[in-house]
């Protein structure tokens, strides 16, 4: 019994602390709503240094509205982001919506190698409707180092293509020809992965944005691939 208790506790140890950290603007008539949640890493180490960096310039660079502000933390973004709004103001004093960011950020998957965290994000500056996008940040716990999307996977080109059949698939879409026969807006009618990839507990997750590779009204496309059947192409191993 005390073996078994040692041998988890060890796992345990391996994962990374966080805690939720809030941040909001201040409640005033002229102000835009912004409400921020993401979580903060506690451990005394590099990759818990490189992951509150990357969060940090992640928010900072969906809030940056004010070109005569170089924000260096959040709280100073979110003053760009109200500068932003009372210069428009200035414009159109009449225009009756105000302005709102909300940005939440969470763990969707840790094991000894790898941490990713996905940040949803919804944005109002006016207009027919708001924007909202979803980033995944990949993290190599054991180098401390935030993980661009292809340095991920191992042979691109087969990665791609495995993708595009199991995309094709799930879209009942021709095995062959065009990617766009359905209504589809592939650039040049040829199939690419998403900007947005990242592990979660049900698998790789990739997701095309809103106008990505459809209309506004189709919404975001998601394809969740489970770890057995992408795990040859992954240049980390996974698990614990």
């Amino acid at each position: 019994m005390i073996i078994v208790f040692f041998l988890w506790n060890c796992k345990k140890d391996e994962r990374i602390t966080f805690e939720p950290i809030k941040f909001t603007s201040e409640n005033c008539t002229n102000c835009p709503k912004v409400t921020i949640n993401i979580p903060k890493a506690l451990d005394e180490s590099a990759i818990s240094t490189t992951i509150n960096n990357a969060l940090k310039e992640e928010v900072i660079s969906m809030l940056i509205y004010d070109d005569e502000i170089e924000a260096s933390n959040i709280e100073e973004a979110i003053q760009s982001f109200k500068n932003g709004y009372l210069e428009l103001k200035k414009i159109y004093p009449d225009e009756p919506v105000g302005w709102e960011a909300d940005i939440d950020g969470k763990v969707t998957y840790e094991d000894k190698n790898i941490l990713t965290i996905k940040v949803n994000s919804y944005a109002f500056t006016g207009g027919a409707h708001g924007f909202s996008s979803t980033r995944f940040l990949n993290f190599d716990k054991a180098k401390a180092l935030e993980l661009e999307t292809m340095e991920m996977f191992k042979d691109s080109l087969g990665f791609q293509n495995f993708v595009e059949a199991k995309f094709r698939a799930q879209e009942n879409l021709p095995a062959t020809g065009s990617i766009n026969a359905t209504g589809f807006m592939f650039e040049n009618d040829e199939f690419y992965l998403p900007q947005t990839i990242g592990f979660t507990l049900e698998g790789l997750q990739l997701l095309y944005e809103q106008y990505e590779v459809a209309s506004y009204a189709d919404g975001p496309i998601i394809l969740t691939i489970p770890y057995k059947e992408i795990e040859p192409y992954l240049k980390l191993k996974m698990g614990f």
